[in-house]
């Protein structure tokens, strides 16, 4: 018997889904990322329901589920927002932890997490600087 898909692991498109309801809300309203103007514009409430859409579709397909996410690709999604190696390691803090949450195992939770570490050198901008506190 084939060993199963992370996809499959991880619980399917419903599972993943609602992991990425409860991402997707604790990124939005995580005061570190916000400080982050191109983060904050983005964070906009008409955004969330797509963005909770592209997170899944995107989610699914790079744990070897359907192919089924229809955006950007990672540069080219996340380049106006000016991200830092700070904030993407605030938001991959934040993966790690809502997956936890949701009960995932830990060997699903650094396999997935593998794949989210191999995309930053697509997501942080090189010129971006941190923001200073308010």
């Amino acid at each position: 018997m084939a060993q199963q898909s992370l996809y499959e692991r991880l619980g399917g498109a419903y599972a993943i889904a609602g992991a990425v309801d409860l991402l997707v809300d604790r990124l939005h309203e995580n005061e570190t990322l916000n400080l982050n103007k191109g983060v904050k514009d983005f964070h906009a409430p008409s955004f969330k329901p797509g963005y909770k859409f592209m997170v899944t579709a995107w989610s699914i397909e790079m744990a070897g589920g359907p192919s089924c996410y229809p955006g950007k690709d990672m540069f080219e999604a996340h380049k106006h927002l000016g991200l830092t190696n700070y904030d993407f390691d605030v938001t991959a803090h934040e993966i790690r932890n809502t997956l936890y949450t949701c009960g995932v195992p830990r060997a699903e939770i650094e396999e997935f997490m593998a794949i989210i570490e191999s995309y930053r050198d697509k997501v942080v901008d090189p010129d971006a600087t941190e923001p200073k506190a308010a």
